[in-house]
């Protein structure tokens, strides 16, 4: 008896063209029904209909794309960075209320970068401009430093190691 072509994974092909970036996929539907504020059945139907149709529109623009880990590593990076949004907004808040401006030691810093996914290195300087206190500015021409600004850093190059350390040691494992 003839093996059926999905024991072979030719059937597989055929789900990589129809989806050939599922994590974006998943993403697209998912803001589409927060951006329709109702889960009902024609809203799930839409963003199904957008969630494969712009993937595949999309996808030559991706020869390379990004291989990510929606394990642990995802979840716990975060939930770190979640975390660091709120404790980092009490300290602004803290800072604005409290401190003189003149009190201030802002700061520019230059972080090496170890990541060389474009993506990852953008989810790098994402992640840094939503904490607030600090804001990504640039990206250096060869990819392999990022210019940040911190609004209050007693040790520049202390910040430099929390940033390397704490995001992005964390998003090479992501993006392994």
């Amino acid at each position: 008896m003839a093996a059926r072509s999905w024991d072979r994974g030719e059937g597989l092909g055929m789900i990589k063209k129809l989806l050939p970036h599922p994590a974006l996929s998943v993403t697209l539907i998912v803001v589409w029904l927060l951006l329709a504020n109702e889960l009902s059945l024609g809203a799930l139907v839409l963003g199904v209909i957008v969630g494969v149709v712009i993937p595949i529109l999309t996808s030559p623009f991706w020869p390379d794309r990004p291989r990510l880990r929606f394990g642990p590593p995802t979840w716990f990076y975060l939930l770190l960075v979640l975390w660091d949004i709120i404790t980092a907004s009490f300290q602004i808040a803290l800072i604005v209320l409290f401190r003189r401006s003149k009190d201030l030691r802002s700061a520019w810093l230059v972080v090496p970068l170890d990541l060389r996914s474009p993506e990852a290195i953008t989810m790098l300087a994402g992640t840094i401009s939503m904490t607030p206190g600090t804001v990504s500015c640039d990206v250096s021409s060869c990819g392999r430093a990022l210019l940040v600004h911190a609004l209050d850093t007693p040790d520049p190059e202390a910040e430099v190691a929390r940033i390397k350390r704490r995001y992005e040691a964390r998003l090479k494992k992501v993006f392994a």
